[in-house]
């Protein structure tokens, strides 16, 4: 058996394309234009980058870009009154504070800040709670994304058996919400959950997102199983920097059904699902149907 490569980059330009052509519509039909304000605050490489990438995207969508560049010696209490400032203009519809922020800064106090229905990222504690209970939420960005992606193999995950390795707030603890959501059934593992082989290995569903390099093989996978890799991971090979996921591909690809790939799977869906997110905050400031097939 070799696997299925879920195309992550190419299911992500649909995502994209899908959003451009109903923000155009929102703007022929309401004169509405989403609008996505990014706070960057200090120089990390990585980082500005990353803002760089979702500015040039969201205007790619026709959607308004709100960039906010502050020195990293910015005190807390400057960027509360920026959020503050952004959560009472209309134009704004998702607010995102580029993470992580300088140490000075409470980042807790700073996304908890953000008013909750301009949350796109969903770290909202209030986002957090209305996911947990089953309710509508801003939903986090890259669970989304692997949400849309299962969703597009399998179509009805019903009954599936799911695993999730990794327990953060930003993917691992969402990402099995979402699953329960979407009636599977969960188990929810981490680097010191006992005999992680054997729980990975009952799973028809692996979302491998413990930030460890490769420490799912293909040993581990059940055959037929559906891999999600969310691992982006920096090491050295042949004396050589490369990207690899939690999941060691070539031995997962020889035993599952369908696996990402690291680079190009579910990397491109957390900015296209970003844009999504701000669709969705537009639509429902204004009362208006949400976007259906972007949503959780």
């Amino acid at each position: 058996m070799v696997a299925t490569k879920i195309d992550g980059k190419a299911f992500a330009e649909t995502v994209r394309r899908d959003v451009a052509s109903r923000v155009a519509s929102l703007q022929a039909d309401h004169g509405i234009t989403p609008g996505l304000a990014v706070v960057l605050v200090g120089e990390d490489p990585a980082s500005e980058v990353y803002v760089r990438n979702k500015g040039k995207q969201t205007r790619e969508c026709g959607m308004a870009s709100f960039e906010y560049k502050l020195a990293d010696t910015t005190p807390e209490v400057e960027l509360l009154a920026l959020i503050d400032t952004l959560n009472a203009d209309p134009a704004v519809h998702g607010i995102l504070v580029q993470l992580p922020l300088p140490g000075h800064i409470n980042s807790d106090k700073v996304l908890n800040a953000i008013d909750p229905a301009k949350d796109v990222d969903g770290f909202h504690i209030s986002n957090v709670g209305l996911l947990g209970t089953g309710q509508k939420a801003m939903v986090p960005c890259t669970p989304l994304g692997c949400l849309m992606l299962l969703r597009s193999h399998h179509g009805k995950l019903d009954g599936l058996n799911a695993v999730v390795v990794g327990r953060s707030n930003i993917v691992g603890k969402p990402m099995a919400q979402l699953l329960l959501r979407d009636n599977c059934t969960v188990t929810i593992a981490h680097s010191r959950s006992r005999e992680l082989e054997s729980i990975v290995r009952a799973a028809d569903i692996v979302v491998a997102a413990v930030g460890r390099p490769e420490i799912i093989t293909g040993a581990w996978i059940k055959p037929g199983a559906t891999v999600i890799d969310v691992g982006i991971n920096r090491i050295e090979s042949d004396g050589r920097k490369k990207l690899v996921g939690d999941v060691h591909y070539e031995s997962a690809a020889e035993v599952a059904d369908a696996i990402t790939p690291v680079p190009g799977g579910v990397g491109p869906m957390t900015i296209a699902c970003l844009l999504a997110n701000t669709l969705t905050a537009c639509c429902r400031s204004h009362n208006l149907p949400e976007p259906a097939g972007l949503t959780a």
